[in-house]
């Protein structure tokens, strides 16, 4: 069960990686793999939002809820090559 203290952790951790670049997987059903990379643009209190590349322009922008993260639906990947990745209590 997620509660709102992972959420505020979530969210908390992903506030220090504004502005650096970040590639986003995701499911995007009937067993296919979304991968966008982009820039994490700004955390509200319930989503995240990243500006994704296309042809070189950053042009798109797509939204995710920390629940996607918790509950592995979307996986984040750090320009550093680490994984970002919140334990859940």
């Amino acid at each position: 069960m997620i509660i709102k203290t992972d959420l505020d952790s979530c969210r908390k951790d992903m506030q220090a990686y504004i502005g650096r670049k970040v590639t986003l997987k995701s499911n995007g059903g009937r067993k296919r793999l979304i991968v966008q990379e982009g820039i994490l643009e700004s955390c509200y209190p319930n989503v995240f939002t990243v500006r994704c590349a296309k042809s070189n322009v950053y042009s798109e922008m797509v939204s995710y809820s920390y629940v996607d993260i918790l509950t592995h639906t979307v996986e984040i990947d750090m320009d550093n090559g680490t994984r970002f990745e919140v334990v859940a209590h």
